[in-house]
């Protein structure tokens, strides 16, 4: 089983690529960081609480960056996509379980301390708690396996603007600073994921079994469908854009990579830019091709 620290900032595609995370016995989660992004940190963690106790499982979670890598306050959140609370608009109790004390950037430090060159750090949103993981204890660099990002958007449009992908834009400090920093990184782009569409159709099995699991899931992503159907008419589906990095997780082979060394523009209009480049230094394996459709098989066999 590969070890797998997992950062999330809790909306549906999150939930979505938990639940496929923990029904994959390749992966062993060991925790979950949480990070502001879709929704404030707060509310990524009540949520990420929230999606273990519907699936069942108990996984430590600890609660992570609540302001960018500068220290500045995220002002607009994505309700139109994520609904108000992060999970559409399904009802979210409070959950019953409790997040660690610990920082979520220092349990990474202990962790990949701890077993160093085994863990492989899944991030789906602003890479706010690696960037401050990397910067108090620059030492774990070399002793992290693999960071496999969802984020970025190297050789196609951005869908925050035309330059900007929204986990980047959402903190670009943060993230120039981990992909400057020589750790083993593969980024899981726009120029992947939304080759990747999970048909409307498809969700209408999850509620077949009648169990509250399924209802939950189904009506969290029709929600989310709802989002792309404003902005695509007829699309009747929407991207797996964080499963998709899950997936590269459990079989590297559901894409093609291409090595590039990859600068994130910090300032300016094109804020947020991730801009490739082709050099022998290069350290960062970007995604350009996807196997969409065994993607989708595999992944519609374990989330729910």
């Amino acid at each position: 089983m590969k070890p797998i620290i997992f950062d999330v900032d809790t909306g549906i595609d999150d939930a979505l690529a938990m639940a496929y995370a923990l029904n994959s016995p390749e992966l062993e989660v060991l925790g979950f960081t949480t990070v502001f992004g879709n929704v404030p940190v707060v509310d990524a963690t009540r949520n990420t609480l929230a999606v273990l106790e519907k699936v069942e499982k108990r996984i430590p979670v600890y609660q992570g960056a609540a302001q960018t890598f500068m220290g500045r306050d995220k002002k607009n959140w994505p309700k139109h996509v994520h609904g108000e609370g992060g999970l559409g608009d399904s009802f979210i109790s409070d959950p019953i379980t409790e997040a660690e004390s610990q920082f979520a950037p220092d349990y990474i430090i202990e962790q990949v301390k701890k077993r160093p060159h085994e863990i492989t750090v899944i991030a789906v949103g602003p890479l706010t708690n690696l960037a401050l993981a990397i910067k108090k204890s620059p030492e774990i660099i070399p002793l992290v396996k693999e960071v496999i990002v969802m984020g970025g958007a190297v050789n196609v449009p951005g869908n925050v603007n035309e330059y900007s992908e929204a986990n980047i834009i959402s903190d670009p400090e943060a993230a120039e600073y981990v992909c400057s920093s020589g750790i083993h990184l593969t980024l899981v782009g726009l120029d992947v994921t939304m080759k990747t569409l999970l048909p409307k159709s498809k969700i209408e099995k999850w509620r077949t079994g009648g169990n509250e699991k399924g209802y939950f899931f189904a009506d969290m992503t029709e929600f989310y469908i709802g989002s792309y159907e404003k902005r695509c008419p007829g699309i009747a589906g929407c991207a797996l854009h964080d499963p998709l990095a899950v997936g590269v997780a459990i079989d590297s082979s559901f894409v093609k990579t291409e090595t590039m060394n990859v600068k994130v523009v910090t300032e300016g209009e094109e804020a947020g830019r991730t801009v490739g480049s082709h050099q022998e230094e290069a350290t960062t394996r970007v995604c350009t091709e996807v196997d969409a459709n065994r993607f989708l098989e595999h992944f519609l066999k374990r989330v729910i």
